[in-house]
């Protein structure tokens, strides 16, 4: 089947109590484990790219590869851009096949962030492609953007829900106390919050940082209203730590197939762990 924008399921995961799982997709070898573990699991998923997953890759091949695994599997797959920085590298997603978009304006102030994020909206509904809108300021590190623990600020309810009747995302990412990255210690999640604007607005709450939450944090978040949740960083761990193994029990090995194999059955473990804690298997 084609690509999906999110709204074929994040309006079923909402209602239903269960979360989605955007799984960023860095080479083939990525895409590959997240979409043989969601076969297996009968779950739909979300292929998330950001701009330095996109000028690793290239555009061209970035749809390809996710084209080709919407065909192979038969599940509902969404293509979409992670933290997007503007409008026109939206567009550019947008015209190259992405079937969602994420516009990030989260820096900018409240009414500046709704102004912009208005026009993605305007622009990608027009096109049958969902958009993720983002409010308060996640900290760590993904890509070339970090954010430290002292600049991090939690979203405020009453303007997380402005923000979404005024712009009308499909979907809504709120600062609630996670970070991209890996944790040091375990994370403060901000429950009432989640709670507080999942109930006021239709469109489910998104958590970005999903790495490393534990468990019972995650399904906490998903029973007050996350609908989609962001995970990237185990699955780069779970890859480098299974490529360095091989490398260190053979160092005659030379070919890429015999340190990536295992390295992609590492991370399609990880994606089917998750799919399992999010509630997502058979909701394909």
């Amino acid at each position: 089947m084609p690509l999906v924008s999110m709204n074929e399921f994040l309006p079923k995961a909402k209602a239903n109590k269960f979360a989605v799982g955007q799984f960023n997709m860095n080479n083939l070898e990525f895409a590959q484990a997240i979409v043989e573990a969601a076969m297996e699991e009968k779950s739909p998923f979300i292929f998330g790219v950001s701009e330095g997953a996109l000028k690793y890759m290239g555009i061209e091949f970035t749809v390809a590869i996710a084209e080709a695994a919407a065909k192979q599997s038969g599940l509902p797959i969404a293509l979409h851009l992670d933290h997007g920085s503007s409008f026109e590298v939206a567009m550019k997603c947008i015209r190259a096949g992405f079937s969602s978009v994420m516009f990030d304006g989260s820096h900018y102030s409240l009414e500046e962030n709704i102004a912009l994020t208005k026009e993605v909206v305007k622009a990608a509904r027009a096109m049958g492609v969902s958009v993720e809108g983002e409010l308060g300021t996640i900290g760590g590190v993904e890509d070339d953007i970090s954010v430290d623990e002292e600049h991090a600020s939690l979203a405020k309810p009453e303007e997380a829900i402005r923000f979404y009747e005024e712009t009308g995302v499909d979907c809504l990412a709120i600062a609630v106390g996670t970070a991209h990255g890996m944790y040091k210690g375990e994370p403060k999640i901000h429950y009432d919050i989640i709670q507080q604007v999942a109930n006021a607005i239709p469109v489910p709450v998104v958590l970005h940082g999903g790495s490393g939450v534990p468990d019972e944090a995650i399904r906490s978040a998903i029973q007050a209203g996350v609908g989609k949740i962001n995970v990237n960083t185990e699955n780069q761990v779970a890859c480098t730590n299974s490529i360095r193994e091989v490398l260190a029990g053979n160092a005659t090995v030379y070919d890429p197939r015999k340190y990536l194999t295992p390295a992609r059955n590492a991370m399609k473990a990880v994606v089917q762990e998750k799919i399992r804690l999010f509630g997502s298997s058979n909701q394909a």
